[in-house]
């Protein structure tokens, strides 16, 4: 080491260089106790001078290196000669010759007890001369580098672009650097021992500070943080690292802060188009995405939001083609964060704009109809002369924008598949944020247009939607035709999944001879065309039922339509042949034989619930849906008491998401035992009651899931006719049994009384009697079936053959029968059944005078 210069004259390796400011000046008297404290001691020991002139310096060290200059200022105590014996404690020159500078490491003691290594220069006062005292100058962590590393770390320090500072373990600030003092606007002198929140607002700094003091590990924090002068918060990333010895004791924590408010704006504005990829869509409702629009730039991008549309558009028409001189919007979202919170948000004057709902007019300077017309997203500060003019022109809007501290918006157009739909009026206030830029208009439009797309989207669905619920509605029986054979209550409804309205269906079809067709089917698909495949199948199978035919053969009859009917493919719609499939449960029943006959394609066979309230499952042959084409159908045939329930159903009412088929067929049975709206536990509840208990049981609970598919349910209670209502004669194949025919229906007539009838009646039992006796085979069955507003002729006969109405020629003496019984009475038919086939004739009765 080179020889230090005495006091006053800087030693050689010290020339040029500035006073180290953060060195602590420390002077003695002879006797070693100090007598002067300088402001860089104060830092770095944490005494004030009062607290340390006239303690002895030697206390101040924990330990310390064989001092050359003086065991006095080292120890304070006499020294032990290397004999074993004591020297008094005496100036070294004395002893050892001339003193001289030295330089050494040393432990020394804080004044909050915590130790800090420290290079300790030792010097006299007076060259040659220790009884005038020493000066000590300690300078922390001189160790750990070079005289000339201590200038790079200086430098570092307070040249670094990022703001530095340190923080005692009590939490108050030891050191700031020139970027810190920058950003809070105070020197350090001024901010010197003072704790984080007496500088600064919203940092939330010292939590973490003790936390890095207990654990010794590093932390991080991200905040906003208020910075003096400035009305905007700055977003500060803050890196906390504890400053440890070589024993690993935290001395004090370190923060370096870096102001990322530019980089968080852009991360900001990425987050926002990522959010609205997920958030925005998700209903098919026009109103509901105009919210999620708001919801996603409010207030993350935006302080306010306003969301216009044509009018049209709420009605899912085609949007018209602008208006000159001006446009006509209707509110359909307002959003305001927390600068609008002291209104309703929904209320009136929440904002710039109209209320929810309500109509407005924009004018051609407005923004809102400049965008429009331009088709481009504009950004305007508040002094622009535009905005002027627009607030001018109405007094409500310039109070809002007053009240608000209106600095600046964007007017951005809501268009989709090159059709207008409205526009949006995003807005930012002073207090909040910065005004927006030209670098908000990408973030605005990618927004605004994927908003359009789904709002289109909405709208289209909207019409769609309506059009198939009108198609379905006008198709579906929500009054069945008046019918004796059974009490029906039916319940329709649609899919609350917003997939649309799907091809659900169902129909209670009058037969001949008082008998009563049920129907129950399912279109596969939702929406218009499953609307209209469901209208399709309704009218096939009502021309089906109308020839009479059994429910087997009306299926595979059905099942050939579906199969010639299916598209073999579109390759504009997308539609393949395999996209129109369908289930159908056809049913017949017989009031007066108590028969039921049905078949499926692919259909849950219906539940039958006794008089009693038992329930019953018919084990009914399953046939392949429609469609599949050359498959056979079975049908089963049952005897059923007066009075039972037939409950036919589409799959919706059993299929859940919390649940499967046979949970859903548990349940309904459940329900069908234990009927809630039963009045009694002993009575039968109606038709309608038994519907509304099925569906309180089978649906999801308010506030639940949506129900996923729709729900068809039909439940049909038999009736019977009895004696009163219904006479049978067997008769022989002999020409004369015309005559006793004609009597046993006149004499049962009279006894009906419905005198009126007889004599149509005898003509159409003459004719019929006698084609089966001349063409036909036993046995032959003759029998009148009454009704209130109707009667039956039948004929039934073990022939197969059909007999067809045609005109006789002047001189053929045959052919006329099925003429004239077609000439007196509505309807007649023929009904095949197994061993024969019936001829009927239904003719109206009048009301008694």
């Amino acid at each position: 080491m080179d020889r230090p210069g005495a006091l006053g004259r800087p030693a050689p390796d010290m020339i040029g260089e500035p006073l180290d400011t953060s060195a602590a000046i420390v002077l003695t008297d002879p006797g070693g106790r100090v007598t002067a404290w300088s402001t860089g001691a104060r830092r770095l020991l944490g005494y004030a001078p009062a607290e340390i002139i006239g303690s002895l310096a030697a206390d101040l060290f924990v330990s310390a290196p064989d001092f050359p200059a003086g065991k006095q200022v080292e120890q304070g105590r006499p020294r032990e000669k290397q004999g074993g014996g004591q020297e008094q404690g005496r100036p070294r020159e004395e002893r050892d010759g001339p003193q001289e500078q030295t330089r050494h490491t040393a432990v020394v003691r804080h004044r909050d007890g915590h130790r800090l290594t420290a290079e300790v220069l030792t010097a006299p006062l007076i060259e040659g001369d220790s009884r005038a005292g020493v000066l000590l100058l300690f300078t922390p962590d001189a160790s750990q580098a070079t005289h000339g590393d201590d200038r790079l770390m200086r430098w570092l320090f307070t040249q670094s672009p990022v703001g530095l500072v340190i923080y005692g373990r009590d939490r108050k600030l030891l050191r700031a650097n020139d970027e810190m003092e920058r950003k809070i606007e105070h020197q350090e002198d001024d901010v010197h021992g003072l704790r984080p929140s007496e500088i600064l607002e919203g940092p939330g700094l010292e939590g973490r500070i003790d936390h890095v003091v207990a654990t010794g590990e590093h932390d991080s924090l991200e905040c906003y943080v208020k910075v003096p002068g400035e009305d905007r918060a700055h977003a500060w990333v803050m890196d906390l690292f504890p400053l440890k010895d070589d024993t690993g004791y935290v001395h004090a924590v370190a923060v370096a802060v870096f102001d990322y408010s530019q980089q968080y704006g852009s991360r900001e504005r990425l987050a926002v188009l990522d959010e609205a990829r997920t958030r925005i869509g998700t209903s098919l409702d026009v109103t509901g995405t105009a919210h999620e629009l708001a919801e996603v730039a409010v207030p993350r991008f935006a302080d306010s939001i306003t969301v216009e549309l044509l009018d049209s558009v709420f009605r899912g028409d085609q949007p018209p083609p602008l208006p000159p001189g001006g446009v006509t919007l209707r509110r359909a979202a307002h959003v305001s964060g927390p600068a609008d919170l002291t209104e309703t948000v929904s209320g009136p004057g929440d904002g710039p704009g109209p209320a929810p709902g309500e109509t407005h007019f924009h004018t051609e300077p407005s923004p809102p109809a400049r965008c429009l017309l331009t088709s481009q997203a504009v950004v305007h500060q508040a002094t622009d002369p535009e905005i002027a003019v627009w607030l001018a022109a109405d007094p409500v809007q310039a109070e809002q924008a007053r009240r608000h501290g209106l600095h600046s918006l964007i007017a951005a157009p809501l268009k989709a598949r090159g059709k207008d739909l409205g526009v949006v009026l995003l807005v930012r206030h002073t207090a909040s944020r910065e005004p927006f830029t030209e670098d908000d208009l990408f973030v605005t439009e990618n927004l605004v247009a994927r908003a359009a797309i789904c709002m289109d989207n909405a709208r289209r669905y909207a019409r769609e939607h309506g059009i198939a619920l009108a198609l379905q509605r006008s198709l579906l029986a929500y009054r069945p035709e008046a019918q004796h054979a059974v009490d029906v209550a039916s319940r329709y409804l649609p899919s609350e999944s917003g997939a649309g309205v799907g091809g659900d269906w169902f129909d209670v079809i009058p037969l001949p001879c008082a008998r009563v067709g049920l129907v129950v089917g399912d279109v596969v698909g939702h929406g218009i065309n499953a609307s209209a495949a469901m209208g399709r199948l309704r009218t096939a199978v009502r021309t089906l039922a109308d020839i009479d035919l059994p429910p087997d053969e009306l299926l595979t009859h059905l099942d050939d339509i579906v199969t010639h009917a299916t598209p073999e493919g579109d390759a504009d719609s997308g539609e393949i042949a395999a996209d129109l499939g369908a289930t159908c449960l056809y049913a017949i029943y017989d009031p007066v034989s108590r028969h039921l006959t049905l078949a499926t394609a692919g259909h849950p066979a219906p539940a039958l619930v006794s008089p009693g309230g038992t329930v019953q499952s018919i084990d009914l042959p399953t046939g392949p849906p429609l469609g599949l084409g050359s498959l056979p159908f079975e049908a089963a045939e049952l005897e059923i008491p007066e009075g039972t329930s037939l409950v036919l159903f589409t799959d919706g009412l059993l299929e859940a998401r919390n649940r499967d088929v046979d949970e859903g067929l548990e349940t309904l049975r459940h329900s069908l035992e234990h009927p809630t709206a039963a009045p009694t536990p002993s009575a039968t509840p109606s038709p309608e009651a038994l519907c509304d208990s099925i569906l309180e049981a089978m649906l999801p609970a308010p506030g639940g899931r949506a129900q996923a598919d729709d729900i068809a349910l039909v439940i049909a209670r038999t009736r019977a006719l009895d004696e009163n209502h219904v006479a049978q004669w067997d008769l022989t194949r002999d020409p004369a049994i015309v005559a006793e025919a004609r009597e046993h229906a006149s004499r049962q007539l009279t006894t009906w009384g419905v005198d009126n009838a007889v004599f149509t009646t005898e003509l159409v039992v003459s004719e019929l009697v006698t084609n089966a006796i001349r063409h036909a085979t036993d046995p032959i069955q003759l029998r009148l079936i009454r009704q209130p507003h109707s009667l039956i002729c039948e004929v039934s006969d073990g022939s197969a053959t059909t007999p067809h109405l045609r005109r006789a020629r002047l001189f053929d003496e045959g052919g006329r029968g099925l003429l004239l019984v077609a000439q007196l009475t509505p309807r007649w038919g023929t009904r095949h059944q197994p061993g024969g086939k019936t001829i009927w004739a239904e003719q109206s009765l009048s009301p008694a005078p």
